[in-house]
C-alpha cells in the first residue's frame, strides 16, 4: 500500500476529506519521528513499537571491490509489531 492508497483509506474510514487525512497522516509521522528523537521510543500499543538504536561505527566491505570501508556510527529504526498486529495478520 502506498502513502496515496494510505490517505485515500483514511479519508473514507474516518470520514474526512484526502487533503485532511494526508494532513493528519504526516502529522503523525511527525510525532514518531520527534518520539524517536526526544525518547528513543514511541508504542502504539497494540499496534507497534518503534525505537530508535544507535549503530556503533565499524569496518565493512565493499562486495565489488572486496576493498574494506569504515561505516559511519547512526541510528537505526527498529520496529516491533504488537499483539493485536499480530492476530490481524495470523
Amino acid at each position: 500500500m502506498s502513502k496515496s492508497d494510505l490517505v485515500n483509506y483514511i479519508a473514507e474510514e474516518a470520514g474526512l476529506t484526502k487533503a485532511d487525512a494526508s494532513r493528519a497522516l504526516e502529522a503523525m509521522m511527525n510525532g514518531v519521528v520527534k518520539g524517536l528523537k526526544e525518547e528513543k521510543k514511541v508504542t502504539l500499543t497494540g499496534f507497534c513499537t518503534f525505537a530508535s538504536k544507535h549503530k556503533e561505527a565499524k569496518m565493512g566491505r565493499n562486495p565489488r571491490t572486496g576493498e574494506t570501508v569504515k561505516i559511519a556510527a547512526r541510528e537505526a529504526v527498529t520496529i516491533k509489531a504488537g499483539s493485536k498486529l499480530k492476530e490481524a495478520l495470523n
